[in-house]
Formats: structure tokens, sequence, C-alpha cells
């Protein structure tokens, strides 16, 4: 948790004043300013909660995400696009858990030159353990209520939607498919029967019309 800088006025507050004296109008800039100041504290604190655990809060969200997936394993490049940062960033990621032995690498059945991250039993408890911490402290936001919660939520969801983060939804389409997770193995299929062997027609009495289809029938 950062330490209190208990100053004697609000400097965003403060600053938003002296821009609209000499640049003009500075609600934009304070509300973007007060996000960034806000972004610094929760991040504070979230990693104050989490330091027990020797865990940064991306390396959280890595095996949460983990956790979440149907195989306990995930490609790279998809902890990448659902985490929402660069793949540098993913690996330096990975790589720590990975020395935390929270996370093992393996090849991706799917992809000769892939890997997959995958979770250990470690990983599992440490997030067991750490969430129940989060949750308690309702991750830094337990000054709000729930409705207050919601309109902040809904605001920025705009901005991401404008940040083209996902497209929406009709109400009417149907819920998109998740990708799958990883390719593994596929399960071999038990081998069919083979069809019975069709009969052919008889052959035709003496004073029945041959035609060309049936004799084609009886030369096969």
């Amino acid at each position: 948790m950062s330490k209190a800088l208990e100053l004697p006025f609000d400097p965003i507050d403060r600053a938003a004043q002296i821009w609209s004296s000499r640049f003009g109008p500075s609600l934009s800039m304070a509300a973007v300013t007060s996000i960034m100041r806000a972004q610094q504290i929760l991040q504070g604190e979230l990693d104050s909660l989490l330091r027990p655990y020797h865990l940064t809060f991306a390396r959280y969200e890595a095996l949460v995400l983990l956790t979440f997936s149907r195989r306990g394993a995930l490609p790279l490049r998809v902890i990448g696009e659902r985490l929402m940062v660069h793949p540098t960033s993913v690996t330096n990621i990975i790589d720590r858990l990975e020395r935390q032995q929270m996370v093992i690498r393996r090849p991706n059945p799917s992809d000769g030159r892939g890997r997959l991250a995958e979770i250990t039993q470690a990983g599992r408890d440490v997030v067991a353990r750490a969430t129940v911490d989060l949750m308690a402290a309702e991750f830094g936001l337990g000054g709000f209520e729930d409705g207050q919660l919601k309109e902040v939520f809904d605001l920025f969801r705009e901005l991401r939607l404008t940040a083209g983060d996902f497209i929406p939804r009709s109400p009417k389409s149907p819920e998109p498919q998740e990708p799958p997770e990883s390719q593994g193995p596929q399960e071999p299929q038990e081998p069919q029967e083979p069809p019975e062997p069709q009969k052919l027609p008889s052959s035709p009495g003496p004073l029945e019309p041959c035609s060309p289809g049936a004799r084609a029938a009886r030369s096969r």
C-alpha cells in the first residue's frame, strides 16, 4: 500500500483550475489525471495484498486466466490477447511464474513451434489463497456501493469499446463460441463397421428386357 500523501489541497483539482485559466476547459484533463492516479493507488494496494504470495497483480491475473481454462493450459499468444498485454510482457510474466514453479511450459500439440503455459498445483493453491484476500479487500474498492461499481464499469466499458477492445454483440445475435484453448491430441475414434454389401438385383429372366444399367450392375 502506497504511503498517504496527506497534502493540504487536491493537486488534481488545483491543476484543473490553473489549466482552465491558461488553456481552456479542463474537465477531460482532470478526469484522465484522476484515472491515472486511481490506477497508481489501486496497483499499489493490490500488489501489497499479493506480496505475501510473491506475486504481482499481473502474475496473479495470468494464473487466474489459466485456472479459468478447461485444461489449465493456454498458448502464450492467447494469454496476451485475454490479458490485453504485449507479447513481451506475457513472456516476462510466464518466465517469472515458471521460476516460481507455478506454471510449466510444454509443447503445443497443435503447433509444432508454439508453447503452452500450464498451471501447476502450486499455482492453483496460491491463486486460491490470494483470491480470498483480494475478495475480502474488495480489490481495493471497498468504499463503493454496488451501483457505483456498476457505473464505473459501464463508463470505462464505453472507453474500451471505442478503443476496439472487443466487438459489441447484438441482443439478437447468438452467444459467441470461445475459440479452442489448446488443441491437444485428438481422442482416437472407434473404428466403424464396414457397410453391408448391397445385393445386386437378380438376373433378368430370359423373357425380360435387359437395360444398359442392369448389364452394368451385373458386370461390377
